[in-house]
């Protein structure tokens, strides 16, 4: 029984962000975070195209193929990685703060994970149910 509580209760935390939270918000942190990360944008899109790197179910950016990046590029493809991922963390935070629900924050990863799941281009990996799939 307790499962199916905690269950009801996620569930409805998710649908409170989609009922009411605002994941269009937009504060000076959080128009920051996206600068940083369109910027960034031009440096990962090859490495989406050639399936280095993937979306991976928890929101995150993952370096999914370490054999298509050469050797002496994997340090920056890792960092590169490392401060998407950072930026993408703290806009999911931001968000749910600026909706003044902090503990909205995985609710927001979760959805902001499957909209970019979903709106990633036909050649891209993404990540269902754990498994890497090319769409």
């Amino acid at each position: 029984m307790r499962w199916l509580t905690a269950g009801l209760l996620s569930w409805m935390m998710a649908f409170a962000v989609q009922a009411q939270g605002n994941l269009e918000i937009d504060t000076p942190a959080i128009s920051a975070l996206k600068a940083s990360m369109k910027q960034r944008h031009a440096q990962l899109r090859p490495l989406y195209v050639s399936g280095a790197i993937g979306l991976a179910a928890d929101g995150s950016v993952a370096l999914r193929d370490a054999s298509a990046v050469p050797l002496a590029q994997r340090g920056s493809v890792n960092a590169l990685v490392a401060a998407e991922n950072a930026d993408r963390s703290a806009l999911y935070r931001e968000v749910a703060r600026a909706n003044q629900h902090p503990e909205w924050e995985a609710d927001v990863r979760s959805t902001f994970a499957q909209r970019w799941i979903d709106r990633a281009p036909a050649g891209w990996w993404v990540q269902r149910g754990g498994t890497w799939v090319k769409k």
